[in-house]
């Protein structure tokens, strides 16, 4: 999930996305529409063609996250149409520790059942909207610091509720898939938005 968040600031920050690259009318019209984003699964050959096709890949510590620019959901390359949706579930050997102190932290809410693919579409989005509410300057130190963020499940309904009536970032989801709509399923939680 931490890849895949990173993976989407890695594209929003690319000079491909910036105002005059290729990418540019391609981001702005997703970020003017609604937000959405697909997890697939690819290994082998299918992670080489997938990774022929214009993109940003992301290298985690145990995951690789290839992100493409945006485009209609009908008109996806049928390199990544054909892709898996099922197989992204991951386990934890043991509970991820405490998050370091300063690093941004996009909080799952504790009391909703997500697939590791929805869970990662879900950071993703958390982040996004965390790089929209930041200044230039806050963004590029993000940036320089490769975009250190951790993912962590909020503590309980009273840590969880602090949370989301702060002010911060929340994702409310459209209820395409596992969650009803308007379900808020992560808060981004950067230092820089809480001054």
């Amino acid at each position: 999930m931490e890849t895949a968040a990173r993976a989407v600031l890695t594209l929003l920050s690319d000079e491909r996305s910036a105002k005059d690259g290729e990418w540019a009318e391609r981001v702005r019209l997703w970020e003017d529409s609604a937000i959405r984003k697909v997890v697939r699964r690819a290994r082998g050959a299918e992670w080489r063609r997938a990774e022929a096709l214009p993109g940003v890949t992301v290298t985690g510590r145990t995951a690789a996250v290839r992100v493409y620019p945006p485009v209609p959901v009908d008109d996806w390359p049928g390199e990544l149409a054909r892709l898996q949706v099922s197989g992204t579930e991951l386990t934890d050997p043991e509970p991820p520790p405490a998050p370091p102190h300063g690093v941004p932290v996009l909080w799952l809410a504790p009391d909703l059942e997500m697939s590791a693919g929805k869970a990662m579409a879900q950071a993703g989005h958390s982040a996004q909207l965390a790089w929209w509410q930041l200044s230039g300057v806050a963004r590029e130190e993000w940036r320089e610091a490769d975009f250190a963020l951790a993912v962590r499940t909020a503590g309980g309904p009273g840590q969880w509720a602090g949370l989301v009536r702060s002010g911060l970032p929340v994702v409310r989801d459209a209820g395409f898939t596992e969650v009803a709509p308007g379900s808020v399923t992560v808060v981004a939680d950067h230092p820089a938005l809480r001054t």
